[in-house]
């Protein structure tokens, strides 16, 4: 899982996503502007169409994620102050390409259209150095915090091997609890235990935990160490949030469990909660725009506190102490369920399987 995820997003960044431009100028200046495009580093041009309906159907195929359209006269209105018109197109179906075409497009059309001033007003007498000063009178430097390179793979390989990790710690552990009620086992089960639920779940979830903890610090080891992804804390700290997130995931499934005692029902709706985990838990959209009834489910989920613990401390580099309730939230989950645990030790006693 972690390898398939590492190597998927190993470029770090989708590079020369494959454009088109359409030149029906075909002009000393149109061409300076394709080969502008070309010489971007998101941006490639694969194909060099002859219409718009063209382009629209290479878009349609999936061929291309978008294509600068150049104007027939461009170079000629241009000089002759008639303000051409460029046109861009970039298919936004698909995000991440198509945002990266739009932003490439988008710079060669703004620093198109500001060159076409400059010589403009150059050419009636005025001073270059004043014309850039009218153009751009604030210069900005942009400085990428913890993540100069703008690598993908450091932000979504560190939500989606957790997200995933936490999917199968939910559905192994309510199979592996339900499964006792289906087969008419759970009577033995808890008289193993001499009558304990606790130790009977601390005796079955023990082994997993173990289990689950090695795969997910070995996956911290393949993100840290061998990837080099920033770690601006000390390793044990990540250690302990992966400890304790296993933890909490599993006595989150226990909490599935003893509210619906049943296999099918229970693994279905731990998969469910699985897999919308990563979307409600702030992953790809903030928890704080969320409508109300959406967003409080993210509070209730391990893995949204484990990514806090993670943007916080090897992301970011903060003082544990900013760190401590994320901390806490994982240590008290298993402690809010235990009120509970006579419900499912009930349906323990007496198993009645519903198909």
């Amino acid at each position: 899982m972690s390898l398939f995820f590492l190597s998927l997003l190993n470029p770090g960044l989708p590079l020369k996503v494959p454009t088109a431009i359409i030149d029906l100028d075909n002009s000393t200046m149109s061409r300076k502007i394709t080969r502008s495009l070309s010489a971007m580093e998101t941006i490639e041009i694969t194909e060099q169409a002859t219409s718009f309906n063209e382009a629209m159907d290479k878009v349609g195929r999936g061929d291309i994620f978008g294509f600068f359209l150049i104007p027939e006269d461009f170079e000629q209105e241009a000089i002759s102050n008639r303000t051409p018109t460029i046109s861009y197109y970039s298919n936004l179906t698909y995000f991440i390409p198509g945002t990266l075409a739009f932003k490439g497009f988008k710079t060669i059309a703004v620093s198109t259209s500001g060159n076409i001033v400059l010589t403009t007003l150059v050419a009636e007498g005025i001073n270059p150095q004043q014309v850039e000063t009218l153009l751009q009178p604030i210069v900005f430097q942009d400085h990428p915090i913890h993540n100069p390179w703008t690598n993908y793979s450091i932000y979504l390989s560190n939500s989606f091997i957790p997200g995933v990790i936490a999917l199968m710690i939910l559905l192994v552990t309510s199979f592996s609890i339900c499964s006792e009620l289906k087969q008419g086992s759970s009577i033995e089960w808890l008289k193993t235990a001499n009558g304990s639920i606790l130790g009977a779940l601390i005796g079955k979830l023990l082994p997993h935990t173990i289990i689950f903890s090695i795969i997910g610090i070995f996956s911290q080891s393949l993100l840290y160490s061998y990837n080099h992804f920033p770690l601006h804390c000390n390793p044990l700290i990540m250690i302990f949030a992966m400890i304790l997130f296993v933890i909490a995931t599993q006595t989150f499934a226990v909490f599935i469990c003893c509210l619906i005692p049943n296999l099918r029902l229970a693994v279905s709706i731990a998969s469910l909660i699985g897999i919308l985990s990563f979307s409600i838990t702030g992953f790809s959209f903030p928890v704080e725009n969320m409508y109300g009834a959406i967003g409080i489910f993210s509070y209730i989920i391990p893995l949204r506190y484990y990514f806090l613990i993670y943007v916080d401390q090897a992301l970011n580099g903060l003082p544990l102490f900013y760190s401590r309730w994320y901390f806490i939230v994982l240590i008290a989950i298993p402690f809010v369920v235990l009120p509970l645990l006579h419900r499912l030790k009930r349906a323990l006693l007496h198993p009645v399987y519903i198909p």
